[in-house]
């Protein structure tokens, strides 16, 4: 990452300040007083930060700076190597150099280091890492670069034109061989891993307004007394569609700042995450690649800020899904009820896979009713209560507010269970790979 010289100011410390108003105050006195010891003592104390001053100016210097970061897309939880290359482009030899490399809070401290004597022309190299522990995209830079005359008096400050980028992504975690394209990566497994009444039953379904008269299977249309619709090929093994539930509301979502908050995670696992809404993006980045190592493309509705109804956006590959959910917040939308209809749309006849935080049975009543298909909807209804403080009571409206939201939950997945979902819950010390088995290990149906 290409950066320019640096540009410079110079100011008083506070102690040169101070020493400014002694000598004007110490010269006012031996006026008043007719001492002219006092106003010669004055005016050398006074002269003092003019000298200081033209020491920092004639210590003039040019430095360039480069960056490097490896990688510059990391997962949540790990860390980055950068390289920042100083230049000094002046003709003089460089003083002492106190650097500061400035980086937004969430990647932790700004990094400092003192360089000296650099020689005309010649080129340092500082090397440092930084943790990806909140997920986000980042600059690092620009150098600030500081200094002193030897009294302390006057500072020369300069601040870097160039910096580097750095995306945080969620972790991807494993979920093993089951669910869409469970088995080999397709074919006759994806039949078998949604077949709800049968192979015989997923080549058909209802006929719709427009379909292609062509195309109806006149003997199953007998059979059932309905018409029915010959599936050539299925459009849903090629599509997947992830329904995020990103209303602020419906998660307990810990501030970026609060690294010494932690939450019960699975075993082994060194960077759980924090809050449920953390969780949910993680749920949503290993199932989405997941889906797009087997060949999906997918498409991914979300509870968004913003008017009017929600719709699904172009299909994503594995890495724009997770460029996409690196910078992903919560939203201030009050109801998911507007997202429903936008995410069954883009399903279609393909996996709908609904992400869900804190719901009752109106919440997900639409996507009941919308959904249909040969794929029966998988949904994971997330215990948000599970994220809270560690040790925390369940006394009195707490405690209340607590158990109205579990019989919410439970409502809920009657509701979706009862419409032929496949439903789970997810708890904070449950990895995503396992709530991720347990939803597709479940007959249609029947909550896991």
């Amino acid at each position: 990452m290409g950066g320019g010289p640096v540009r410079a100011r110079g100011a008083l410390t506070p102690r040169g300040r101070s020493l400014l108003a002694g000598g004007i105050a110490l010269g006012l006195v031996g006026a008043v007083l007719g001492e002219q010891a006092l106003v010669q003592l004055a005016a050398f104390v006074l002269v003092l930060p003019l000298l200081a001053g033209v020491t920092v100016v004639r210590g003039r210097f040019r430095v360039t700076t480069r960056r490097s970061v490896t990688p510059q897309r990391v997962p949540r939880g790990t860390a980055a190597d950068v390289e920042l290359r100083l230049q000094n482009v002046d003709a003089r030899r460089g003083g002492l150099w106190l650097l500061t490399e400035q980086l937004p809070a969430t990647l932790g401290r700004p990094h400092r280091f003192t360089v000296a004597g650099l020689a005309p022309g010649a080129t340092t190299t500082v090397r440092y890492r930084v943790a990806g522990r909140h997920r986000g995209r980042y600059q690092l830079g620009p150098l600030r670069l500081r200094v002193l005359d030897p009294f302390g008096l006057v500072e020369r400050t300069a601040t870097g034109s160039g910096t580097a980028a750095l995306v945080v992504v969620p972790r991807v975690r494993p979920l093993g061989r089951g669910g869409p394209g469970g088995g080999s990566g397709g074919g006759d497994g994806v039949h078998r891993a949604f077949a709800v009444h049968g192979d015989d039953d997923v080549s058909i379904r209802e006929y719709r307004r427009g379909d292609d008269m062509r195309k109806v299977h006149w003997r199953a249309s007998a059979r059932t007394g309905d018409l029915k619709v010959r599936l050539e090929e299925t459009p849903w093994r090629a599509q997947g569609t992830l329904l995020l539930d990103t209303r602020a509301r419906a998660h307990l979502v810990a501030p970026a700042w609060d690294d010494a908050r932690r939450v019960p995670g699975p075993p082994g696992d060194p960077a759980p995450p924090g809050d449920s809404f953390e969780w949910l993006v993680e749920a949503a980045a290993s199932i989405g690649a997941d889906l797009a190592r087997r060949g999906a493309r997918l498409r991914v509705v979300t509870a968004g800020d913003e008017p009017g109804p929600a719709s699904a956006g172009a299909a994503l590959g594995a890495e724009e899904l997770l460029d996409r959910l690196a910078v992903l917040a919560p939203s201030r939308a009050r109801v998911l009820s507007d997202a429903a209809p936008a995410a069954c749309r883009a399903a279609g006849d393909g996996p709908l896979v609904c992400l869900l935080g804190a719901v009752g049975p109106d919440d997900v009543a639409e996507l009941a009713r919308l959904r249909q298909g040969p794929v029966p909807g998988l949904a994971v209804l997330l215990d948000v209560a599970s994220w809270g403080e560690p040790g925390r009571g369940r006394r009195g409206a707490t405690g209340a507010a607590l158990d109205a939201l579990a019989v919410q939950r439970e409502q809920a997945v009657a509701v979706l269970a009862g419409a032929g979902w496949r439903v789970t819950t997810a708890t904070a010390g449950q990895d995503v790979g396992e709530v991720w088995a347990a939803l597709t290990g479940t007959p249609a149906g029947v909550a896991g």
